[in-house]
């Protein structure tokens, strides 16, 4: 039977198993450079050296403008590179595989000398700044600034790309009729995210796994159902997508009605059995026996633990403990069980 610790291959990826480092922003970058440091690489590698599968950096922008703050991770240009390969190598020497997530923060940027952009000029909270109406041009420079992120990516060494379309930030702004009120092509809730993929999907070698993170529902005055987002998929597979990264909100400041352990695997699960698409589920997994009946009862292909990971670096050990499972670590840190 297939355990959490089972190895999966992603497209020509193998990833030894069923454990992924969620994304999570550290907010440490120094300089307003956009490179990772120190911190970003003790906190990874020891994730690696934890045993994860998985790791995938937080939100790393394609632009300056585009982050969250000026302390959050980019990638736009050829000077950031060396920084970035110096945590894959770390990682990959312990066995995990490295992905990184390029999005852009869309409205959700509150850099104070930036250019606070999205689709149409709405804020995401009142106390938000208020972001200017993006022209199409500028559109389409953003696409290829995706593109571009993807290519430094691709030189760095990743072994796959997660897009970044939920949670609020701008390939979601896009998709979400509550904060998309454009009336030019760009109306259309799936034409900026495919016109995305279909880009980075152009500077990614073949076997190379994209994943896409989406927002399921969202929560709050305006919300879309689960419908909306799962009448896109379809195109979303078909422009390149190779597996969906499931969680839900981020596009206003509600919060969801009640948070209990897995309580977005529901949205994975009916995903992957409608569209025979891996998928990964993240939210309250860090219950070794739920993130296990999870991938036992094949509701997801793995599970993102976030907060867990950050708690204790070793938390696969600790689920395999509690599993009754064999995982060794490297080196002596066997030693401690």
């Amino acid at each position: 039977m297939t355990n959490l610790f089972s190895p999966i291959q992603l497209k020509g990826v193998d990833i030894p198993n069923r454990i992924m480092l969620s994304p999570m922003c550290q907010y440490q970058v120094k300089n307003n450079d956009g490179m990772p440091n120190d911190w970003h690489y003790i906190h990874l590698t020891s994730r690696a050296i934890g045993g994860v599968g998985l790791i995938c950096l937080e939100m790393t922008n394609i632009e300056a403008r585009g982050r969250i703050t000026e302390n959050c991770l980019g990638l736009w240009e050829e000077s950031q590179l060396e920084s970035y390969k110096k945590i894959i190598d770390a990682c990959k020497s312990y066995g995990s595989k490295v992905a990184v997530q390029i999005a852009h923060a869309g409205r959700k940027s509150k850099i104070a000398s930036g250019d606070v952009v999205a689709p149409s000029e709405m804020p995401f909270s009142d106390d938000s700044p208020s972001p200017r109406s993006l022209e199409t041009q500028e559109i389409k420079d953003i696409v290829r600034q995706f593109g571009k992120s993807t290519e430094l990516a691709v030189k760095a060494g990743f072994d796959m790309i997660e897009l970044h379309g939920a949670h609020g930030y701008l390939l979601h702004q896009f998709i979400s009729p509550s904060c998309n009120k454009r009336e030019d092509e760009y109306s259309e809730y799936d034409r900026f995210p495919l016109e995305v993929i279909k880009e980075v999907r152009n500077n990614m070698p073949d076997d190379m796994p994209l994943i896409l993170r989406i927002s399921a529902i969202e929560y709050g005055d305006g919300a879309y159902d689960f419908h909306h987002i799962k009448q896109m998929i379809p195109a979303f597979i078909e422009a390149g997508v190779d597996a969906f990264d499931v969680s839900t909100g981020g596009n206003s400041p509600q919060r969801p009605p009640e948070i209990f352990a897995g309580f977005q695997v529901k949205y994975a699960e009916a995903i992957k059995q409608e569209f025979d698409i891996p998928v990964i589920s993240v939210g309250s997994l860090e219950d070794a026996e739920v993130a296990q009946q999870v991938i036992e009862q094949e509701q997801a292909d793995m599970v993102a633990i976030g907060r867990g990971l950050l708690r204790y670096p070793y938390w696969p050990k600790e689920a395999a403990e509690k599993l009754g499972l064999t995982f060794n670590l490297p080196g002596v840190y066997d030693i401690g069980y």
